[in-house]
């Protein structure tokens, strides 16, 4: 049985995506990571739902400054030495293209840098984040609340590291959190046990479509 305090309320939800960029999601690119290609099928599906009932949608992505200054410690010496991963500007920094909007705003990967929270479609924006969680030293917080939000849909790139850290934040910020398992890449079982035990409901691609479409905004 559903928990009073954890049960989602998707009239009051926005999807967010992790790291869903070519070089972490494409066959063969520079920092693939197995399993994301097979998933964004899927993520388009709750992206198509999404925007079709006006649920918010956030892109949180990974950008790597040339000189590796803003990477994660285990990754800087990798970029420092030339590794080209999620370079601003890069063709690998920018989002697969089946899970942009129609008519996707260009990112503006220095305005990302620096903070802003840049529109890119109807209901649909783009932030960077610094290190694997979504809320680290991001306004996304004060974003989502500013707009009553109080239910976050997770789907994306490599659940062990960006994902999983990503609902443990926004579970210890009080907001009510769905994982939607085959909708992210790198998903394991003791993980999804993890999840449950600390009120992540865990829902399947078509579950959350039909849940959405049941439902008026």
């Amino acid at each position: 049985m559903t928990d009073k305090y954890t049960k989602p309320d998707f009239s009051k939800c926005a999807v967010i995506t992790i790291d869903t960029q070519n070089d972490f999601s494409l066959p063969g690119a520079v920092a693939e990571i197995q399993g994301t290609d097979e998933v964004v099928p899927r993520m388009k599906s709750i992206l198509e739902g999404s925007r079709s009932h006006y649920i918010p949608i956030i892109h949180i992505i990974r950008i790597y400054k040339e000189d590796g200054s803003n990477v994660d410690l285990c990754r800087r010496e990798l970029v420092e030495s030339g590794a080209d991963i999620v370079r601003p500007g890069s063709v690998g920094a920018d989002l697969v293209d089946s899970i942009k909007p129609i008519n996707s705003a260009p990112l503006d990967y220095q305005a990302l840098l620096n903070g802003t929270i840049q529109l890119i479609g109807s209901s649909e924006w783009a932030i960077y984040k610094p290190r694997w969680g979504a809320f680290y030293k991001t306004e996304l917080e004060r974003f989502l609340k500013d707009r009553d939000i109080d239910t976050l849909v997770f789907i994306g790139c490599n659940f062990p590291n960006c994902p999983r850290t990503s609902m443990y934040e926004a579970s210890e910020r009080d907001f009510k959190v769905v994982m939607v398992e085959d909708a992210i890449s790198g998903v394991y079982g003791k993980g999804l046990d993890e999840m449950k035990n600390i009120g992540v409901e865990v829902y399947k691609t078509e579950q959350f479509i039909q849940e959405i479409g049941s439902r008026e905004r």
